[in-house]
């Protein structure tokens, strides 16, 4: 008489699989179970605080902070280890970290907003809008189109010197600048990664919206989500009363690193904020541009942001991990079986990542105050690994041992560094001969100066001792700021035996870096004539 159910949980543990029975007849049934996804989500993470805890020693990262968001929900928020070393003051989940790159996708999320309100469309040429707008070639610059600005397919390497550490420039000078910068491919023939692109789409906001990047993120995304803490410089970073140190790895020994502004290419990669901020951030990106009632952008552009338009040409050497390809302002992939779209972000003394897994409704903010760690990116997919209910990969310790690989690869590499160099030389000239501004329309002046009877070369602000090397070659040596050294200079005469030229490798992917020699500054001087 009464009816009975009989079953068992399915294999996969999403159903009980059995017999509906009433008044002896007996019909299949099988019943869907539904666990709470947040509390399922919550309950994966359990422990994880450990595995974070023995990651951070074995990649030596001061500071670590992480988030993590399931649907509209944040279900983990955490600080790990030492925002200063010095003060041992411990990193909490509102410590501010330098994002970096992760700021790309805040700039093409404007351009979208602007997109929604057809101020712009994404693949009108750039001249549509900067009618002054310029490329080294005639033809890429009638054809480079917005959505060519923010996938890293315009044609230009990356010329990160010429923006790197220059305090002078504004960003629209630094937009002229690209007339005179070589391209090592056509349009969108290749993916090659570029920060004075995302620049330009910075810029293009400031043209559109009449204000400043700054205050077009603030009012379109930082205001909207609450962000009130989240800052543009890390001069601002330093007024906060959480915040964090950097710190990079030199030889053997962790050190701390000075703080450098990079507010003049800020839309490429100037944003700090906490990881309890920027789940914020990832919430609107996991709902449609939606946080809570506020709507800040719509659905269909959302999901444009994070759809691929060129592909990077990368392969991954762990079979887990199968695609490589750039959407806007996004890095996408497949991993283990789900859709990834991240983007991390590495700026002196700090690493970050942000991961969204868009089908799963997952979120992942890592920060971190260690230079180049890949702690931000293996953390992120152990957390991804607990929370789909996947077979146990030991990220942490592979990546350690193939470190230790590279660290050790590195030291003998230094020293076979002279293996190029030719013996028993000397330079053609004086070594006051050599003194003088030389200048490139692109990159601006590289200044050669004498100190205490040898040369120095100054180039934005960063001054680095240069050693005869071999010929008119000098080698930039060890300096307080590292990034010239072991840079080769190259000095060149004119047919009248005067120092005319001094060139540098400043990209790796097109010809040297031809500076030509200014004449004497006294020469413009009346008072010296």
């Amino acid at each position: 008489g009464d009816p009975k159910f009989r079953g068992k949980l399915s294999t996969d543990g999403q159903k009980i699989e059995g017999t509906f029975s009433q008044g002896g007849a007996n019909f299949p049934c099988d019943l869907e179970c539904k666990a709470d996804p947040v509390a399922a989500a919550k309950e994966a993470l359990a422990g994880f605080d450990v595995v974070v805890t023995d990651a951070m020693k074995k990649f030596e990262v001061p500071g670590m902070a992480i988030a993590v968001v399931k649907n509209k929900e944040v279900i983990y928020t955490k600080g790990f280890g030492l925002r200063d070393v010095e003060k041992q003051l411990p990193v909490t989940a509102d410590t501010i970290f330098a994002i970096g790159s992760s700021s790309k996708a805040f700039t093409t999320f404007v351009l979208g907003t602007l997109v929604d309100e057809g101020k712009i469309e994404w693949d009108k040429p750039v001249r549509n809008y900067i009618p002054w707008f310029k490329l080294y070639d005639p033809s890429m610059t009638e054809r480079l189109s917005v959505r060519d600005l923010v996938t890293h397919r315009s044609g230009l390497p990356r010329h990160d010197l010429v923006w790197y550490n220059n305090f002078d420039a504004s960003r629209e000078s630094l937009v002229r600048k690209l007339a005179y910068l070589e391209p090592s491919a056509d349009l969108r023939e290749k993916w090659q990664y570029n920060n004075l692109m995302f620049l330009t789409a910075g810029y293009l906001t400031e043209v559109i919206t009449g204000k400043s990047w700054e205050d077009a993120v603030r009012d379109r995304v930082l205001n909207p989500l609450g962000m009130k803490r989240t800052n543009f410089s890390v001069n601002d970073s330093q007024k906060d009363s959480d915040f964090a140190q950097p710190y990079g790895k030199r030889g053997d020994k962790i050190e701390k690193l000075p703080f450098r502004p990079i507010t003049n290419i800020g839309p490429a990669g100037s944003i700090n904020s906490s990881v309890n901020e920027m789940a914020r951030w990832v919430t609107a990106h996991l709902n449609g541009g939606k946080y809570g009632d506020k709507k800040i952008a719509e659905a269909a552009t959302v999901d444009d942001m994070h759809r691929p338009y060129m592909t990077t040409g990368a392969s991954s050497e762990f079979p887990e991990i199968v695609g490589g390809e750039y959407a806007l302002g996004w890095f996408v992939d497949t991993y283990r079986g789900h859709r990834r779209v991240q983007h991390g972000g590495n700026i002196d003394g700090f690493s970050a990542n942000v991961v969204i897994f868009p089908k799963d409704g997952v979120g992942m903010v890592v920060l971190t105050n260690l230079n180049g760690t890949p702690l931000r990116d293996l953390i992120t997919q152990v957390a991804a690994d607990r929370l789909f209910k996947l077979s146990q990969v030991d990220w942490i310790t592979q990546a350690a041992g193939r470190l230790a690989m590279l660290e050790q690869a590195g030291k003998e590499g230094e020293k076979k560094k002279e293996v190029t160099r030719v013996p028993g030389t000397q330079p053609s000239h004086k070594l006051e001969d050599y003194v003088g501004d030389y200048e490139h329309p692109g990159y601006g002046v590289l200044k050669v100066a004498l100190r205490d009877g040898k040369l120095e070369a100054t180039f934005n602000n960063i001054a680095t001792p240069l050693e005869h090397w071999h010929y008119d070659t000098f080698n930039g040596g060890r300096a307080k700021d590292p990034v010239f050294n072991n840079m080769k200079y190259s000095f060149q005469t004119d047919v009248n035996g005067y120092v005319a030229k001094a060139s540098a490798q400043f990209e790796a992917s097109v010809k040297e870096i031809v500076f030509a020699k200014k004449p004497d500054a006294r020469l413009f001087d009346p008072a010296y004539l």
